[in-house]
């Protein structure tokens, strides 16, 4: 058999070698393409829906009133004092609408940007310990956790919470790794003490005390001692300190009543007590996690095995997937013991899972995962088949007709989610990573759809619809009076704060120590009414029922859950000939 000549050997080479080229290319932009897709969907997605109560609205607002009075030391809410959180999130909102102008996609910035910010970190985290194809797929798995997608698109201070406390997670892994020199040890630890930093500037204590948990519970259970000698205490408290004790000081400062409400009643009194009624059982974030992390519930056994896996250097006695594990554990307990319990809370855990979901698909194997497709493809079966039950709901004082209209939207959430498996099902014979990639897009878009699909719950409940009929009446200098209901997205659609009346919610504290800046009572607020001063009150229909036949109120505009009057009649028509 003759010998191929070393041109032909050279021919064959240069044919791999070009064909070798052509293949990255193709991914690559294949690669390009899904990204793409991924931050359009993820932006344009801000601003197609309305704000909805109360969150949304509230920081929303708040950061109006920062952004317009240009005092971004004292917050406020409804211009009453409203120390409940610190500024950071409405720090970032305010400089949104300095840059954008206000809007509510302006309002959404902070969360979608630590949304991404927990994915980049997380990946980077990932790739420095266990390798590229690890770090992709725990951006996939957080992309298509809905906990970390849809949260990311509600403004709420626990995913702008989330974010930063995944830098905290990630900032730790990086500085352990063997590979690190002392100045970037040095360096990724005092990013981590600075993430601490911000992280109490969004949310309090919760900022140290959850990373020093995790700290605590992984030496117990490694062994590892030495790590506090590698946590550079004393430079990461400088840092921290530097970053949060200007305000603190700044907002004690201008109100000695802060450090007491702040962190005697919304820490340890909240944390203790049911003082806000937000109580709930002890398995009450179970479901949460589990739906929240949906697509990837069934690779859980999983995750526990790459948590107890040993690290694979001989030297690196840092465990990273424990430390990991372990982040998600406490804080997850840590929640779960707590006597005042909302969903969002329990946010800052997915990260973590997201890094060992990165690990698990790793190693996982076709046949595995083909098993993985097909649980959730008779999830999804079940989910569209159950999609009619929505159309049944008649929750939250919503009424039932809104709940019909967004099962079509459940529905089409749950077609995509098939379709989706379905394409990964038939890629897999490509391999594992692409086929995981198909899917964790079409558990995104799903997901997405079908917190578009929420718009038609919620923007009837916002106050967007009607802000228009009443900005037409409403002067800057007319008090807009909230009778015993506060409204947490009208103020923001108006750019106009509410003066409380009968009850304060909320905002018991402001009005405890601005008493002048509400009015207390019905009989009160009825005799401003008539002063002759024109003004406008906000209500519920049941409160507008009460007051009508013995007050004056020309009625402004009006939906099924408020009522808005003023008491000045219109002008009469002018008649034409």
């Amino acid at each position: 058999m003759p010998q191929p000549t070393s041109q032909q050997s050279a021919s064959v080479a240069s044919s791999q070698s070009a064909q070798g080229t052509v293949g990255w290319s193709v991914a690559a932009g294949w690669v390009g393409l899904f990204v793409l897709v991924a931050l359009v969907v993820w932006f344009v997605s801000l601003d197609i829906r309305h704000l909805v109560g109360p969150d949304e609205g509230r920081y929303a607002e708040i950061s109006r009133e920062m952004f317009a009075s240009g005092d971004w030391v004292t917050i406020r809410y409804n211009a009453l004092k409203y120390f409940e959180k610190p500024p950071f999130h409405m720090w970032v909102t305010a400089l949104g609408y300095e840059l954008f102008g206000l809007g509510e996609w302006q309002a959404r910035l902070a969360v979608a940007l630590s949304g991404l910010l927990g994915i980049g970190v997380s990946m980077m985290a990932a790739r420095r310990w266990f390798g590229a194809r690890a770090a992709i797929f725990t951006g996939l798995a957080l992309l298509a956790a809905p906990m970390w997608s849809v949260a990311a698109h509600f403004n709420t201070l626990d995913m702008t919470l989330a974010g930063v406390m995944s830098c905290v997670l990630a900032f730790m892994l990086m500085a352990q790794h063997p590979d690190a020199s002392v100045a970037a040890r040095r360096g990724w630890m005092a990013a981590c003490w600075a993430a601490m930093g911000v992280a109490i500037l969004t949310k309090g204590l919760v900022g140290i005390a959850l990373p020093g948990l995790v700290l605590v519970v992984y030496t117990l259970v490694t062994r590892d001692w030495g790590l506090w000698r590698r946590l550079h205490l004393a430079l990461g408290a400088v840092v921290m300190l530097v970053i949060t004790v200007p305000w603190f000081y700044l907002v004690s400062v201008r109100n000695p009543e802060f450090l007491n409400f702040f962190f005697i009643h919304e820490h340890w009194e909240r944390y203790t007590s049911n003082i806000h009624s937000r109580s709930g059982p002890i398995w009450y974030f179970l479901p949460l996690v589990i739906g929240g992390f949906l697509p990837w519930a069934g690779m859980f056994p999983r995750l526990w095995t790459a948590m107890r896996m040993p690290a694979e250097r001989s030297e690196a006695r840092f465990r990273p997937a424990m430390m990991a594990g372990i982040w998600a554990i406490a804080i997850f307990v840590f929640f779960s013991l707590s006597r005042s319990k909302l969903p969002g809370y329990i946010v800052p855990v997915i990260p973590a899972l997201g890094i060992l979901a990165g690990v698990a698909l790793d190693r996982v194997s076709p046949r595995v995962w083909g098993r993985q497709l097909l649980g959730m493809a008779i999830v999804a079966a079940c989910g569209l088949l159950a999609s009619p039950v929505v159309a049944t709901l008649n929750a939250n004082h919503i009424p039932n007709s809104f709940y019909r209209a967004y099962a079509i939207w459940v529905a089409a959430a749950f077609v995509v989610m098939l379709v989706g498996i379905v394409a990964a099902r038939l890629l897999l014979r490509r391999g594992v990573l692409p086929s995981v990639a198909v899917y964790a897009m079409g558990m995104y878009l799903g997901f997405t759809l079908a917190l578009l699909g929420h718009e038609t719950v919620g923007r009837p409940a916002s106050g967007a619809d009607i802000a228009p009929q009443i900005a037409q009446k409403l002067t800057p200098e007319m008090p807009l009076y909230g009778v015993q209901m506060l409204d947490h997205t009208l103020p923001y659609y108006l750019r106009h704060p509410l003066t409380m009346v009968g009850q304060a919610d909320e905002l018991t504290f402001g009005t405890t120590v601005e008493p002048q800046r509400w009015v207390p009572d019905i009989p009160a607020f009825i005799k401003l009414w008539k002063n002759g001063q024109p003004a406008m009150a906000v209500m519920t229909p049941e409160t507008y029922l009460t007051l009508s036949p013995t007050v004056p109120m020309y009625v402004v505009a009006r939906d099924w859950r408020r009522v808005v009057v003023t008491n000045v009649p219109s002008p009469a028509p002018v008649a034409t000939n």
